[in-house]
C-alpha cells in the first residue's frame, strides 16, 4: 500500500513533512488490499493531499470453465470464496488471484501482485480484466469526490441542507 500510494503523493511538496495514512480492517470478505488501497487514497484526497493521480485498485481471477461453452473467463473483485478456488460453479479458477493498483488516468500500474505460475497469456488476460475493474472503480471515485466537493462548497456558501430523520 505504501509504495502504491507513494507513485501517487507529490511528496517533493512537503520536504521534512511525514505523511501517515492508517488503515483498520473491521470485515474481511476478501479484497482487503483493493479496499484499502481504494480507502486511503479517498482520504488523502478528502485532506486536500496533492496527487499525481488517483490510485485505484480491484482483483481479477479466472473462474475454470465458467464461461458458457465451459471456457475459462476472467472475474474481478473476487471475494473471499473466490480466491480460494471455492464456490462451485466454476468459481476462482484455481488459484489465480492478481490485485492491481493504478493511476487510471495515467494508465500506469503501481501495484500487481499476483502469485501464481500462469502462461503470460493468461497473465495478460487477468491484468486486462484488473485495469477494466481499476477503471470502473475510479470512474465511482471520481464521482464520489466530485458529490463531496458539491456538498462542501455548498456548505462554504451558505446553502447546505441538512437532511434529520
Amino acid at each position: 500500500i505504501k509504495r502504491a500510494l507513494e507513485a501517487s503523493v507529490l511528496l517533493r511538496l512537503y520536504p521534512r513533512s511525514r505523511v501517515e495514512v492508517t488503515i483498520a480492517v473491521l470485515a474481511d470478505d476478501g479484497g482487503r488490499l483493493c479496499a484499502a488501497v481504494n480507502a486511503a487514497t479517498l482520504a488523502l484526497v478528502d485532506a486536500g493531499v496533492p496527487m499525481r493521480d488517483m490510485v485505484c485498485a480491484c482483483s481479477a481471477g479466472v473462474a475454470a470453465g465458467g464461461g458458457p461453452d465451459g471456457s475459462d473467463v476472467e472475474i474481478v473483485d473476487l471475494n473471499r470464496l473466490e480466491m480460494t478456488g471455492g464456490g462451485g460453479g466454476g468459481g476462482g479458477g484455481g488459484g489465480v488471484y492478481l490485485p492491481c493498483a493504478a493511476m487510471p488516468q495515467r494508465g500506469t500500474v503501481v501495484l500487481a501482485q499476483c502469485e501464481s505460475r500462469l502462461p503470460v497469456e493468461t497473465f495478460e488476460k487477468v491484468l486486462v480484466a484488473a485495469m477494466d475493474g481499476c477503471n470502473a472503480v475510479f470512474e465511482v471515485m471520481q464521482s464520489s469526490v466530485r458529490e463531496r466537493a458539491a456538498t462542501l462548497l455548498a456548505a462554504r456558501n451558505g446553502n447546505a441542507t441538512v437532511a434529520v430523520d
